[in-house]
């Protein structure tokens, strides 16, 4: 978890390059951790798919919200704004009030720089539409998608078909 006092969603603009690919995700576990330079730090977001063929699927995002580059930050403060409109929750204390509540996230591909093979990278992130009793659209295009658009971006992160549940013996996302 993260101190995200002192930020309010309603003072950043919202990053947004949305194409019409959703993903219905939830934020599961999120960590502030020093930049490998040791001169910033940045929040790690582990996200799950939760619906469509790719549920269970996880992935994984990193804002550099302590960076010594202004343009860096700028960024990642757009893309927190744009989660925490999308979740509903404006003025985070603690990055563990966006978990379990349910985000569509744009999701591109991109080959990394030491291996050369396809990575996961979330692009943008949306409001979920509609109300947890209508119909979700499809998450699939016809034609469906290659594996490798989401494949995790490391090989130490894995796959989990574990679903989220909560304390009432149902998903966090469908609760009443």
């Amino acid at each position: 978890m993260a101190d995200l006092r002192g930020f309010d969603a309603q003072t950043v603009e919202p990053n947004d390059s949305f194409d019409p690919i959703p993903y219905l995700c939830i934020i599961t576990a999120s960590e502030m951790k020093p930049t490998k330079a040791g001169d910033g730090a940045y929040l790690e977001l582990e996200l799950q798919v939760i619906e469509g063929p790719y549920q269970g699927r996880k992935l994984w995002d990193r804002l550099n919200l302590n960076n010594a580059n202004d343009t860096t930050v700028k960024i990642a403060k757009g893309t927190l704004s744009a989660i925490c409109r999308a979740v509903g929750v404006l003025q985070p204390k603690d990055s563990c009030e966006l978990h379990d509540l349910p985000l569509v996230a744009k999701v591109a591909c991109r080959k990394r720089d030491d291996t050369d093979e396809l990575t996961n990278v979330i692009k943008s992130y949306k409001k979920r539409q509609g109300t947890a009793l209508d119909p979700v659209p499809p998450h699939v295009p016809h034609g469906g998608l290659t594996g490798a658009e989401l494949r995790p971006s490391s090989p130490k992160l894995r796959d989990s078909g574990a679903q989220a549940q909560s304390a009432h013996g149902g998903p966090p996302w469908k609760r009443a």
